[in-house]
């Protein structure tokens, strides 16, 4: 029976993958992939060489009506994105979406995701969270903040290393200096770093360093 399933991939130690996951692979007539490049690193580690082709946020529009109509005939695919879960700031939504639109079997895997083990070892509370993925870089963003400004749940946000610093400054800016944070970089990988303080604590130590890496920043919410 044709099903699309949705493939979580290691955000950066390749053991952190199931065995669900690789068999699932290895049984796919095609892979969809965000990056064939680094993913074929992944797939060779684990011996699989299925084949393999393009499918990221720049051909999802055009490439989805393809893909519906090769699951139509019958085909298994899988869905996978460069790290973590496909559809969490990654491409996927959309295929999913059409697929459930014209019947088609969707699945997706309990996998690897960032923003899980960030949250938990920032050492705030993680009963309740937002979770708000980038930031919008201009527009809307300053409306956003100031929104978030009064959220009382843990916030959890996804950031390039590049805008780190000018992100933080902006988080004292709208959420205070003192306000409870973590950044979690390189998360499984051999130089991960955990840093965790007040706003302006994590600020004053990022700006002094070359910052390398996938990012994630947990943001205490606002206190009563």
């Amino acid at each position: 029976m044709a099903r699309l399933y949705i493939v979580p991939t290691p955000i950066g130690n390749l053991e952190d993958i199931t065995l669900r996951a690789i068999r699932i692979l290895k049984e796919a007539d095609l892979i969809l992939a965000e990056d064939t490049r680094k993913s074929g690193i992944l797939l060779k580690h684990h011996g699989i060489g299925n084949k393999m082709v393009s499918h990221h946020a720049f051909n999802e529009h055009k490439a989805v009506a393809l893909v519906v109509e090769k699951l139509k005939g019958g085909a298994t695919i899988a869905l996978i994105s460069d790290a973590g879960t496909p559809g969490i700031s990654d491409p996927g939504f959309l295929l999913v979406r059409e697929c459930l639109k014209e019947n088609i079997e969707v699945e997706c895997l309990p996998g690897a995701t960032a923003l899980i083990p960030a949250l938990v070892n920032s050492g705030l509370p993680c009963d309740r969270f937002l979770f708000e993925g980038f930031l919008p870089h201009k527009k809307g963003r300053q409306t956003r903040l100031k929104q978030l400004a009064e959220e009382e749940a843990t916030m959890v946000f996804y950031e390039s290393p590049f805008r780190l610093v000018k992100t933080l400054e902006q988080f004292i800016q709208f959420f205070g200096a003192t306000r409870p944070a973590s950044v979690s970089r390189e998360l499984s990988k051999i130089h991960e770093e955990n840093a965790r303080g007040t706003l302006e604590t994590l600020y004053d130590h990022f700006r002094e360093k070359t910052v390398k890496g996938e990012i994630v920043i947990v943001v205490a919410g606002k206190s009563n």
